[in-house]
């Protein structure tokens, strides 16, 4: 049983950086495809990037060229956000898949941490 503890979440100003980090439990987390959803309120949650096993990184057209997520060898992922913008508000998830070719839907993920808040203001 993978379990993911994130962190780093937070209020910055618009334009403003930060960087999320999510730590696994376990030695097979290398093995997983790892995640980052966001859901804000009234909303359902929604995928924002993810990064395969192999290191192959993907995202969702609206964080492009502004978050980059990446991955070590002690169980770490982050997401780094740049340019950040009010509408990136949100509760930030970190998230497991066995899935190898880019799951972006959440029924693809077995694995959930608990979330982080990311408020962007004005």
């Amino acid at each position: 049983q993978v379990q993911l503890v994130e962190s780093g979440g937070g209020l910055v100003q618009a334009g403003g950086s930060l960087r999320l980090s999510c730590a696994a439990s376990e030695r097979t987390f290398d093995r997983y495809t790892m995640g980052w959803f966001r859901q804000a309120p009234g909303k359902e949650r929604e995928f924002v990037a993810g990064i395969r096993s192999d290191g192959d990184t993907y995202y969702e057209d609206s964080v492009k060229g502004r978050f980059t997520i990446s991955r070590d060898n002690a169980k770490n992922t982050f997401l780094q956000m740049k340019s950040l913008k009010p509408e990136d508000t949100a509760v930030y998830y970190c998230a497991a898949s066995s899935t190898y070719y880019y799951p972006k839907g959440s029924y693809e993920y077995t694995y959930w941490g608990q979330g982080t808040q990311v408020t962007v203001s004005s």
